[in-house]
């Protein structure tokens, strides 16, 4: 039987409707500044499409280059409502969206099997909006693509890295890292924050705390990895829900990096 995880935030995260979804994300990408060249490995948010959208699309429309050349993406995002030991692929064959359906990369996923930090998790991807939000921009910009999919839980960096390294590939391969930044605080105290996390991103200095960025871990992960082959981060964009669509009384950060592959290290 073929699995589908069906959206579980189509509808509040983003619009459930095809042609509105489309025309929202286009909107966001047009806006958007890309880079000239096409990044390995992205940082991006992962909010309502109102609050971090326009974060998200400054690293996303630097993709639209990659189109036919990106045909596997590797996703990481924190887990914010089942507890995972280690990283948790789904028991899917593919993810829907309101765009249609991403299959599965099966190769990725059998190789993932052979590695003890990697699990199988229906439960922790079935309500889980930190990779699915990425999925409706990966989509617009990519078209067909396969996805490896993993929710980060309890796993250390050198695990993470293990992982990114083993699924590395060449520009077939295209690796995404979801996470916001600080949580609640007042607006000047999270740009303060926030300034220094994105400082941190960009020397490749972790480990980053969950109160730095929700999702620290996979972040760790993508530094170590980042240092093991060579690339050079760049930040894209920073601000925060007072910024965009919230109050300035308790918001939320969000920044968009670039990971791009050094000319004398490149594949």
């Amino acid at each position: 039987m073929y699995r589908i995880r069906p959206p579980a935030v189509a509808g509040t995260f983003y619009s459930d409707q095809a042609n509105i979804l489309a025309r929202d994300v286009t909107t966001l990408l047009t806006a958007a500044v890309p880079q000239n060249d096409i990044p390995k490995a992205i940082i991006v948010p992962h909010a309502g499409y109102i609050y971090s959208g326009t974060t998200a699309a400054a690293a996303y429309a630097s993709l639209a280059a990659g189109r036919g050349k990106i045909t596997r993406v590797v996703l990481l995002g924190p887990v914010h409502r089942v507890a995972v030991h280690g990283l948790a692929l789904p028991d899917a064959d593919a993810f829907a969206t309101p765009l249609g359906n991403i299959p599965i990369d099966h190769n990725a996923v059998a190789l993932l099997n052979t590695m003890p930090q990697v699990v199988t998790s229906a439960a922790a991807h079935a309500w889980e909006h930190s990779l699915e939000v990425q999925l409706p921009f990966l989509q617009s910009v990519l078209g067909d693509f396969s996805l490896v999919p993993l929710a980060v839980g309890d796993a250390t960096p050198a695990e993470i890295a293990e992982v990114l390294n083993a699924l590395w590939g060449g520009p077939e391969t295209l690796i995404v890292i979801s996470s916001d930044l600080s949580h609640f605080l007042s607006y000047e105290t999270a740009q303060a924050v926030d300034q220094q996390t994105a400082q941190r991103i960009l020397e490749l200095h972790g480990p980053l705390s969950h109160e730095q960025a929700c999702g620290g871990t996979p972040i760790n992960g993508m530094l170590l990895a980042a240092k093991r082959h060579h690339l050079q981060p760049i930040l894209l964009d920073l601000r925060n829900s007072g910024d965009t669509a919230g109050d300035k009384s308790h918001v939320v950060g969000y920044a968009s990096f670039a990971f791009m592959e050094d000319a004398d290290h490149a594949h």
